[in-house]
């Protein structure tokens, strides 16, 4: 297979044409930025596929790197032209590394091909038949759920997550069947370089700020992403979706909608709480399809398991090995995960970053905690997002006891003072709907603040897609290093 950079969605690559294996595969790939969630998830499809990986990071996250390094990879810490080895048949980069990267530039010079994270995605999708899951909130979950089924099924999937699987450190793969499962998102429109064949929207709502003009423009972005569906595909969409006419209007493929609160193709009703989680009966145009057990709670994960056995069902997998596969899902790191506990503190992880999720987890961390002094900690992500909808995150906190600012994790935005002033303000607003609530200058002087106030029967959550997640380590740290 030769890829030009006359096509349109290969804008990435700066040299000649580049050749792959009949399967799209490059013998060997260097990714800058191999630590983000989505480049450690494509760099261990290649390196299962048969591919040489290498890659670098400019601070590799914890346990990313962890997991990269027990995977055999070989990571260098930083950017240097030095770290891209010879013989490497493409550079792959993520959104944040910029033209002015050194690596990049060397592979410039040296007539390297470069592809984006996505456009390599994509490349490797065109093989098989995608099955993408894009959306607002949910994304990796329902990702992972519809891998792990189809997995479980037999079916053999590939898949890139965008998150770990608990228990595997994993969240990519090259499967021998051909599907492809893929988590797909809208920043930079980037969703538009996959190749869907089954698609799942999971919910749409304002967000990305620093790309998006408004909600129009949003919108016109998920309808050219459903324009890619051939005819013979199929689109499941909510059934109540912002932009749902432009978006119905753009899809040529068969469209299921599904609901858990309103007349949809696929409903979930009874929905119950159990000893390890919750159940539902899921219904399709009126009849009974199954019942559905899952180890996690909240509605949200009740619309990601309807959403993940709908694309299964759609692929062809059985009721009684969705209903089975969804009972076995181990749940993704970040995800109201349950970090143990530091001086009979307990401490829970979560990725939530946009006011809805917050609230869905503390609601949640309620159900479960009651009567539980709760410290929220959290990480806003990036400024342009915060400050767009600073009313809606204010008042996203009610349900915790204390609440922790730390500064703003600024991402792909390159500033001055604004993360702290911005962390600031929201403080300042949380002020009117939480009494509780101080701004952190750094997770340093947050992790003091928690060991020295936080009590024994405390629970401790941290929330934000940036570095948070950093504080449970250094209370594992801590606890390692007295015993």
């Amino acid at each position: 297979m030769i890829l030009s950079k006359t096509n349109t969605h290969q804008q990435g690559i700066l040299n000649q044409d580049f050749r792959l294996d009949s399967a799209g595969l490059p013998a060997s790939a260097h990714l800058v930025g191999i630590c983000g969630s989505g480049m450690k998830a494509l760099a261990e499809y290649l390196a299962s596929a048969g591919c040489r990986v290498t890659g670098s990071d400019l601070s590799p996250a914890l346990p990313t790197d962890q997991a990269l390094q027990a995977g055999g990879y070989r990571v260098h810490q930083g950017h240097d032209k030095r770290f891209v080895p010879e013989g490497t048949n493409v550079l792959i980069y993520s959104p944040a590394i910029g033209l002015a990267n050194p690596e990049r530039r060397f592979a410039q010079r040296m007539g390297i091909p470069q592809l984006s994270y996505t456009q390599m995605l994509g490349n490797l999708m065109r093989q098989k038949q995608g099955v993408c899951i894009a959306g607002t909130h949910g994304k990796s979950t329902t990702t992972a759920l519809t891998a792990f089924v189809l997995e479980n099924a037999g079916v053999s999937p590939s898949a890139v997550i965008g998150a770990e699987l608990c228990n595997q450190n994993l969240n990519g793969w090259a499967g021998e069947g051909p599907l492809f499962v893929a988590e797909s998102c809208e920043y930079q429109r980037s969703f538009l370089n996959l190749y869907p064949y089954y698609a799942a929207i999971t919910n749409i709502e304002p967000d990305h700020f620093d790309y998006f003009k408004n909600q129009d423009d949003m919108t016109s972005a998920y309808a050219e992403f459903v324009a890619r569906i051939p005819a013979d595909g199929t689109l499941i969409m909510p059934a109540a979706c912002r932009g749902a006419v432009e978006i119905r209007t753009a899809c040529l493929a068969k469209i299921a909608t599904f609901s858990l609160e309103e007349e949809a193709d696929w409903w979930a009703t009874d929905i119950k709480q159990t000893t390890y989680g919750q159940r539902f009966r899921l219904f399709y145009q009126g009849e009974y399809f199954s019942e559905i057990s899952l180890q996690k709670r909240g509605r949200h994960n009740v619309s990601n398991a309807m959403v993940a056995a709908i694309l299964c069902h759609s692929a062809g997998v059985p009721a009684e090995d969705i209903r089975e596969g969804i009972y076995q899902f181990p749940g993704i790191r970040r995800r109201y995960e349950h970090r143990g506990s530091y001086k009979g503190i307990t401490l829970i992880d979560d990725y939530a970053h946009h006011p809805t999720a917050i609230q869905a987890t503390l609601n949640l961390l309620r159900q479960e905690y009651p009567d539980r002094k709760v410290w929220c900690v959290y990480e806003p992500h990036q400024v342009s997002r915060t400050q767009a909808m600073m009313d809606s995150y204010s008042r996203s906190f009610r349900l915790a006891d204390e609440v922790l600012i730390a500064p703003v994790y600024a991402a792909r935005e390159k500033l001055g003072t604004e993360p702290v002033d911005t962390s600031k303000e929201l403080v300042q607003r949380i002020l009117l709907h939480n009494a509780a609530v101080r701004f952190g200058s750094s997770l340093d002087q947050i992790v003091s603040t928690l060991e020295t106030e936080a009590q024994s029967g405390d629970i401790i959550i941290t929330m934000g897609a940036g570095e948070i997640n950093r504080i449970h380590h250094e209370f594992n740290r801590r606890l390692q290093r007295h015993s």
